[in-house]
């Protein structure tokens, strides 16, 4: 039999927490000589062509990492509403951006809703790459059902429905919305096992968790910690819900002028600095920091519990304060203190007093050290970026160079 190069499509939307989680897979993959495309938004263009991939060019109407997170609203609906939109206008782009250059295999992000309709019209194998938990056995009892209950009994709720059903049946799916968009044919985990809530009741013949893929990072700088630092302590509640300029001054109130610490904040681009007041000598104060380079060096991280936050600080091993402050970060806080390596401390509850006690109590503690190295050393064994990149050549058809 003759083989030929093996075409891979990525189709992801432009969020940090989306693309992130992946994009060492993808690297990893050009380098054992696959051709990948990647449909992104041209916001991660230069990202995207950093790894060899070539980017293929999509408007996208989502708020964009630029926007204040006020733009994706406060109800559920207001969270899903733009995703369907988006993927209805996107996918004549995407359908006219590969015509002619079909591929052999689609990877997907889970919100790529026009990947799995492309990959079913093309008759191609799909992997979702999921950046955070996956649904269980009994998950749409337990979660979604409740979860959706009150928005499916009012109009705009059914009209969203009907919406998202018109559409897959336009396009020859015979999926449900909710199958289809939480259930997906074959996936690939990309967060350590012990943060998935049931794990024991996931179909592991369709999921596979790979840990953590999470690369050489030197492109995004590196931190030193300053000399005379005894201690390093990283606030940061990542990329998009930073705009939270309160919370920031409690944190210098609680840390600033602590013997032997040091604090590096990072505010993000929606908190101007001088909003924070005076600022003691202790205290970096930054709108954005290469997160993995700190966490190699720190001794606590105070995070909003985001799938990539916390997976790196258990790869690290730091101790970990959690505040959420959207969608499945209040789950992860929940799994990082159920693991004893957090505490879960919500934001209305987040004061200087119960930010510093809450600190020093994690990193003086001896038991919490010891079940971090323990989750570090069984995160190491999960396969990350090499296994995620092995069962995806798995999926590919017989006639293409594995």
């Amino acid at each position: 039999m003759t083989t030929r190069r093996a075409h891979i499509a990525m189709f992801s939307i432009a969020a940090h927490g989306h693309v992130n989680p992946s994009i060492e897979v993808i690297r990893e993959l050009v380098a054992r000589g696959h051709r990948v495309t990647y449909a992104i938004p041209p916001v991660f263009a230069d990202r995207v062509a950093a790894t060899g991939a070539e980017p293929v060019l999509y408007t996208s109407t989502l708020p964009s990492p630029d926007d204040d997170p006020a733009a994706w609203g406060t109800t559920l609906l207001d969270n899903v509403e733009p995703f369907l939109a988006d993927a209805i206008q996107a996918l004549p782009q995407l359908v006219k951006a590969y015509e002619g250059d079909e591929p052999d295999l689609v990877l997907h992000d889970i919100t790529s809703y026009p990947a799995r309709v492309l990959a079913h019209r093309w008759g191609v194998p799909a992997v979702s790459l999921s950046p955070n938990l996956v649904a269980w056995t009994g998950y749409e009892e337990e979660v979604a059902e409740p979860m959706w209950a009150e928005p499916r009994r009012t109009e705009r709720g059914q009209a969203y429905y009907a919406r998202f059903e018109a559409w897959l049946a336009e396009n020859g799916i015979t999926q449900d919305p909710d199958s289809f968009a939480g259930r997906p044919a074959r996936s690939l985990v990309l967060i350590p096992k012990v943060l998935q809530p049931h794990a024991d009741r996931v179909d592991e013949t369709v999921h596979s968790f790979v840990g953590a893929c999470q690369g050489d990072r030197s492109a995004q700088g590196e931190w030193r910690r300053p000399v005379g630092a005894e201690r390093v302590l990283l606030v940061s509640l990542g990329s998009s819900f930073t705009k939270q300029p309160g919370f920031y001054r409690e944190c210098v109130k609680a840390f600033g002028d602590l013997p032997g610490w040091h604090v590096v904040l990072q505010v993000g681009k929606f908190v101007d600095p001088a909003e924070l007041g005076e600022v003691p000598g202790n205290v970096e104060v930054r709108q954005w920091v290469p997160q993995l380079s700190i966490l190699r060096q720190a001794d606590a991280f105070i995070t909003h519990a985001g799938a990539g936050g916390s997976q790196e600080g258990l790869a690290t091993a730091t101790p970990m304060v959690a505040v959420p402050q959207a969608v499945d970060q209040f789950g992860n806080a929940d799994m990082l203190q159920a693991l004893g390596v957090a505490r879960h401390l919500p934001m209305e509850e987040a004061t200087a007093e119960a930010l510093r006690e809450a600190v020093l109590t994690l990193a003086d503690d001896p038991e919490v050290a010891r079940r971090l190295a323990e989750i570090r050393d069984g995160m190491a064994g999960e396969g990350g970026t090499r296994r995620a990149a092995d069962l995806i050549e798995a999926e590919l058809p017989a006639d293409v160079h594995v």
